[in-house]
Protein backbone atom coordinates (compact mmCIF):
# COMPACT_ATOMS: atom_id res chain seq x y z
CA UNK A 1 0.00 0.00 0.00
CA UNK A 2 2.94 2.05 0.86
CA UNK A 3 4.98 1.27 -1.99
CA UNK A 4 1.69 2.59 -4.35
CA UNK A 5 1.29 5.87 -2.68
CA UNK A 6 4.73 6.31 -3.13
CA UNK A 7 4.47 5.85 -6.70
CA UNK A 8 1.29 8.30 -6.76
CA UNK A 9 3.48 10.49 -5.45
CA UNK A 10 6.19 10.49 -7.48
CA UNK A 11 3.83 10.55 -10.77
CA UNK A 12 2.50 13.62 -9.42
CA UNK A 13 5.27 15.49 -8.91
CA UNK A 14 6.50 14.75 -12.49
CA UNK A 15 3.48 16.00 -13.75
CA UNK A 16 3.71 19.03 -11.61
CA UNK A 17 7.56 19.56 -12.44
CA UNK A 18 6.04 18.84 -16.44
CA UNK A 19 3.96 21.21 -16.06
CA UNK A 20 5.81 24.05 -14.78
CA UNK A 21 8.06 23.65 -17.48
CA UNK A 22 5.47 23.94 -20.05
CA UNK A 23 4.30 26.84 -18.08
CA UNK A 24 8.08 28.40 -17.94
CA UNK A 25 8.21 27.64 -21.64
CA UNK A 26 5.30 29.37 -22.52
CA UNK A 27 6.25 32.70 -20.41
CA UNK A 28 9.80 32.65 -22.06
CA UNK A 29 8.01 32.41 -25.41
CA UNK A 30 6.09 35.23 -24.29
CA UNK A 31 8.70 37.02 -23.02
CA UNK A 32 10.87 36.99 -26.17
CA UNK A 33 7.17 38.07 -28.49
CA UNK A 34 7.02 40.75 -26.01
CA UNK A 35 10.51 41.94 -27.17
CA UNK A 36 10.19 41.67 -30.72
CA UNK A 37 7.20 43.57 -31.02
CA UNK A 38 9.00 46.24 -28.99
CA UNK A 39 11.31 45.93 -31.32
CA UNK A 40 9.25 45.76 -34.16
CA UNK A 41 7.25 49.76 -32.75
CA UNK A 42 10.36 50.85 -32.31
CA UNK A 43 11.96 50.11 -35.91
CA UNK A 44 8.25 51.94 -36.95
CA UNK A 45 8.43 54.71 -34.91
CA UNK A 46 12.46 55.21 -35.98
CA UNK A 47 11.62 54.64 -40.16
CA UNK A 48 8.42 57.41 -39.45
CA UNK A 49 10.52 59.96 -37.95
CA UNK A 50 13.77 59.20 -40.34
CA UNK A 51 11.84 58.84 -42.91
CA UNK A 52 9.12 62.03 -42.43
CA UNK A 53 11.65 64.39 -40.94
CA UNK A 54 13.65 64.13 -43.88
CA UNK A 55 11.25 64.52 -46.85
CA UNK A 56 9.91 67.38 -44.88
CA UNK A 57 13.39 69.26 -45.10
CA UNK A 58 14.18 68.06 -48.64
CA UNK A 59 10.72 69.61 -49.83
CA UNK A 60 11.05 72.58 -47.75
CA UNK A 61 14.60 73.31 -48.95
CA UNK A 62 12.96 72.89 -52.48
CA UNK A 63 10.34 75.16 -52.76
CA UNK A 64 10.19 77.57 -49.83
CA UNK A 65 10.88 80.42 -52.22
CA UNK A 66 8.10 79.02 -54.38
CA UNK A 67 5.67 78.44 -51.62
CA UNK A 68 5.42 82.18 -50.80
CA UNK A 69 2.46 84.42 -51.13
CA UNK A 70 3.95 86.37 -53.88
CA UNK A 71 4.64 83.11 -56.12
CA UNK A 72 2.58 80.01 -55.64
CA UNK A 73 1.14 81.02 -52.21
CA UNK A 74 1.28 76.81 -51.09
CA UNK A 75 2.03 75.39 -47.78
CA UNK A 76 3.84 72.72 -46.59
CA UNK A 77 2.35 70.96 -43.71
CA UNK A 78 4.73 69.51 -41.58
CA UNK A 79 2.55 67.03 -39.45
CA UNK A 80 1.12 64.92 -43.00
CA UNK A 81 3.76 66.22 -45.77
CA UNK A 82 0.78 67.84 -47.47
CA UNK A 83 1.64 70.92 -50.19
CA UNK A 84 -1.91 72.89 -50.01
CA UNK A 85 -2.41 75.00 -52.70
CA UNK A 86 -4.63 77.93 -51.69
CA UNK A 87 -4.71 80.51 -54.08
CA UNK A 88 -8.14 80.19 -55.46
CA UNK A 89 -7.53 82.90 -58.12
CA UNK A 90 -5.05 80.55 -59.81
CA UNK A 91 -6.85 77.27 -59.46
CA UNK A 92 -10.10 76.98 -60.88
CA UNK A 93 -13.13 79.09 -61.85
CA UNK A 94 -16.42 79.19 -59.67
CA UNK A 95 -17.90 75.71 -60.15
CA UNK A 96 -15.91 74.84 -62.61
CA UNK A 97 -13.54 72.02 -63.07
CA UNK A 98 -11.30 73.00 -65.78
CA UNK A 99 -7.86 74.03 -64.59
CA UNK A 100 -6.63 77.99 -65.35
CA UNK A 101 -3.28 78.39 -67.49
CA UNK A 102 -1.91 80.19 -64.00
CA UNK A 103 -2.59 76.64 -61.77
CA UNK A 104 -0.68 74.32 -65.10
CA UNK A 105 2.43 76.54 -65.47
CA UNK A 106 2.87 76.15 -61.81
CA UNK A 107 2.14 72.06 -61.55
CA UNK A 108 4.46 71.64 -64.96
CA UNK A 109 7.37 73.75 -62.32
CA UNK A 110 6.17 71.88 -59.41
CA UNK A 111 5.49 68.23 -60.17
CA UNK A 112 8.80 67.55 -62.25
CA UNK A 113 10.49 68.43 -58.99
CA UNK A 114 8.75 66.79 -56.16
CA UNK A 115 8.99 63.91 -58.47
CA UNK A 116 12.66 64.04 -58.49
CA UNK A 117 12.56 63.72 -54.31
CA UNK A 118 10.02 61.42 -53.75
CA UNK A 119 11.35 59.40 -55.88
CA UNK A 120 14.84 59.25 -54.81
CA UNK A 121 15.61 55.58 -53.88
CA UNK A 122 16.19 56.51 -50.25
CA UNK A 123 12.17 57.47 -50.01
CA UNK A 124 10.78 54.99 -52.56
CA UNK A 125 10.05 51.97 -50.76
CA UNK A 126 8.93 54.26 -47.80
CA UNK A 127 5.66 55.95 -50.04
CA UNK A 128 2.92 53.84 -50.04
CA UNK A 129 0.47 56.48 -51.98
CA UNK A 130 0.19 59.88 -53.30
CA UNK A 131 -3.32 61.79 -52.70
CA UNK A 132 -3.96 64.66 -54.67
CA UNK A 133 -7.27 65.90 -52.56
CA UNK A 134 -10.12 68.60 -54.07
CA UNK A 135 -11.36 70.78 -51.11
CA UNK A 136 -14.38 73.02 -51.40
CA UNK A 137 -16.08 75.60 -49.64
CA UNK A 138 -19.02 74.84 -47.83
CA UNK A 139 -21.16 77.00 -50.20
CA UNK A 140 -24.19 74.67 -51.94
CA UNK A 141 -24.99 70.86 -51.85
CA UNK A 142 -22.32 68.46 -50.44
CA UNK A 143 -22.89 66.27 -53.42
CA UNK A 144 -22.51 68.64 -55.66
CA UNK A 145 -19.18 69.77 -54.66
CA UNK A 146 -17.94 66.34 -54.17
CA UNK A 147 -18.51 65.70 -57.67
CA UNK A 148 -16.91 69.16 -58.32
CA UNK A 149 -13.67 68.20 -56.52
CA UNK A 150 -13.16 65.17 -57.93
CA UNK A 151 -13.32 66.34 -61.28
CA UNK A 152 -11.00 68.88 -60.11
CA UNK A 153 -8.39 66.59 -58.99
CA UNK A 154 -8.99 64.12 -61.70
CA UNK A 155 -8.29 66.71 -64.28
CA UNK A 156 -4.83 67.64 -62.17
CA UNK A 157 -3.38 63.81 -62.61
CA UNK A 158 -4.91 64.20 -66.38
CA UNK A 159 -2.71 67.33 -66.74
CA UNK A 160 0.32 65.89 -64.75
CA UNK A 161 0.50 62.52 -67.04
CA UNK A 162 0.67 64.99 -69.93
CA UNK A 163 3.79 66.23 -69.25
CA UNK A 164 7.31 65.35 -70.79
CA UNK A 165 9.04 64.74 -67.25
CA UNK A 166 5.92 62.09 -66.86
CA UNK A 167 6.08 60.98 -69.97
CA UNK A 168 9.87 60.33 -70.30
CA UNK A 169 9.47 58.44 -67.18
CA UNK A 170 10.58 54.16 -67.75
CA UNK A 171 7.89 52.08 -67.68
CA UNK A 172 8.45 50.55 -64.27
CA UNK A 173 8.46 54.27 -62.85
CA UNK A 174 5.09 54.92 -64.59
CA UNK A 175 3.86 52.06 -63.18
CA UNK A 176 4.49 52.82 -59.60
CA UNK A 177 3.19 56.58 -60.59
CA UNK A 178 -0.16 54.96 -61.67
CA UNK A 179 -0.20 52.78 -58.21
CA UNK A 180 0.65 55.77 -56.09
CA UNK A 181 -1.47 59.00 -57.25
CA UNK A 182 -4.96 58.91 -55.94
CA UNK A 183 -7.83 61.36 -56.72
CA UNK A 184 -9.84 62.40 -53.50
CA UNK A 185 -12.62 64.51 -54.31
CA UNK A 186 -13.50 65.34 -50.56
CA UNK A 187 -15.83 68.28 -50.98
CA UNK A 188 -16.20 70.43 -47.58
CA UNK A 189 -15.58 67.51 -45.30
CA UNK A 190 -12.61 68.95 -43.96
CA UNK A 191 -12.65 72.97 -44.50
CA UNK A 192 -9.96 74.80 -43.16
CA UNK A 193 -9.78 78.06 -40.54
CA UNK A 194 -8.26 81.21 -41.42
CA UNK A 195 -5.21 80.05 -39.81
CA UNK A 196 -5.07 77.13 -42.41
CA UNK A 197 -5.99 74.48 -39.04
CA UNK A 198 -9.06 71.89 -39.63
CA UNK A 199 -12.29 73.31 -38.27
CA UNK A 200 -13.36 69.87 -37.27
CA UNK A 201 -10.91 69.76 -34.83
CA UNK A 202 -10.99 73.54 -33.27
CA UNK A 203 -14.84 74.35 -34.14
CA UNK A 204 -13.82 77.74 -35.70
CA UNK A 205 -15.18 79.32 -38.34
CA UNK A 206 -14.19 77.93 -42.18
CA UNK A 207 -12.53 80.48 -44.35
CA UNK A 208 -13.71 79.57 -47.74
CA UNK A 209 -11.07 80.76 -49.82
CA UNK A 210 -8.58 78.60 -47.72
CA UNK A 211 -11.00 76.09 -47.91
CA UNK A 212 -10.93 75.84 -52.26
CA UNK A 213 -7.49 74.40 -52.33
CA UNK A 214 -5.88 71.21 -53.98
CA UNK A 215 -3.69 69.03 -52.07
CA UNK A 216 -0.51 67.11 -52.42
CA UNK A 217 -0.30 64.44 -49.62
CA UNK A 218 2.29 61.80 -49.10
CA UNK A 219 1.11 58.75 -47.20
CA UNK A 220 4.03 56.48 -46.51
CA UNK A 221 4.15 52.84 -45.58
CA UNK A 222 4.95 53.91 -41.93
CA UNK A 223 1.85 55.38 -41.67
CA UNK A 224 -0.33 52.13 -42.85
CA UNK A 225 2.23 50.27 -39.85
CA UNK A 226 0.84 52.66 -37.37
CA UNK A 227 -2.56 52.60 -38.28
CA UNK A 228 -2.48 48.46 -37.93
CA UNK A 229 -0.59 48.43 -35.01
CA UNK A 230 -3.34 51.45 -33.49
CA UNK A 231 -6.30 48.91 -34.83
CA UNK A 232 -4.48 45.95 -33.29
CA UNK A 233 -4.08 47.41 -29.71
CA UNK A 234 -8.14 48.64 -30.07
CA UNK A 235 -9.57 44.77 -30.83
Amino acid sequence: MKAKQDNYWIVLADLMTVLMVIFLFIAVSYMIKVNEDKKKQEKILTDYKTSKVALLKELNTEFKEDFKKTKWNAVLDSTDLSIKFIDERILFDNDKSDLKPEFKNILSDFFPRYLKIIMKPKYIDKIAEVRVEGHTSPIGEYIHNLELSQNRTRNVIAYLRTLDYYQNQMPKEKERLQYWLTANGLSYGRTLDKNGYLTHKNKLPPDNIKCRRVEFKIVTTTDELINKQIQQLNK
